[in-house]
């Protein structure tokens, strides 16, 4: 009989799986990276600033991991109102980087920077594709946190469990670093 003690040195099988999940995807990544560094040699490369408005982004998806932080901690300490308010204010910020993000790639088309297709360069593609998927694994994480949004307001509590949003919470901060790290990246190269 496994002690009360043991369960609770024990990785949840959900939360494993998260983990197995974001290895993959930091390789994947890491992968990607290390071949626009690999092109990056080549005669045709491109070289252009990322928007400003990239910045503005990262601080939003820095305040979120920061009220998603809070968040956790409310629910934890059974501050129902609390978790709420910092909840909502966490979905919002994830939706505001979305939408940042994309008025960030509008800006790189209007200055006559073409990601895809006819008239690209190789590098504006791998940024295309890189911050893409990116964006792809951060809207993941607005469904997750707009899922965690409504059940917060959920009259009826069936169960008080915290490893839903401890999840959530895992993944949100892993697009923050994420972002963080594809940020400096193209910033330096």
């Amino acid at each position: 009989m496994v002690s009360a003690v043991e369960n609770r040195s024990r990785l949840h099988p959900h939360k494993f799986l998260l983990w197995i999940g974001i290895a993959s995807i930091v390789m994947m990544f890491a992968g990607l990276t290390s071949a626009y560094v690999v092109k990056r040699s080549f005669a045709n490369w491109m070289e252009f600033s990322l928007p400003k408005v990239f910045w503005v982004s990262t601080a939003v998806i820095l305040v979120s991991s920061l009220t998603m932080h809070l968040s956790v901690k409310s629910f934890k300490a059974h501050e129902r109102k609390k978790y709420r308010t910092l909840i909502t204010v966490t979905a919002a910020l994830g939706v505001l980087f979305a939408i940042l993000q994309l008025y960030g790639f509008t800006e790189l088309h209007e200055q006559g920077i073409q990601i895809f297709g006819v008239g690209s360069n190789a590098s504006a593609s791998f940024l295309g594709i890189i911050t893409g998927l990116h964006v792809l694994h951060v809207l993941g994480g607005v469904i997750a946190l707009l899922i965690t949004f409504f059940r917060a307001y959920r009259t009826k509590v069936k169960r008080y469990d915290a490893t839903p949003i401890e999840m959530v919470a895992t993944y949100w901060h892993f697009v923050d670093i994420l972002w963080i790290y594809l940020f400096i990246f193209f910033s330096l190269t």
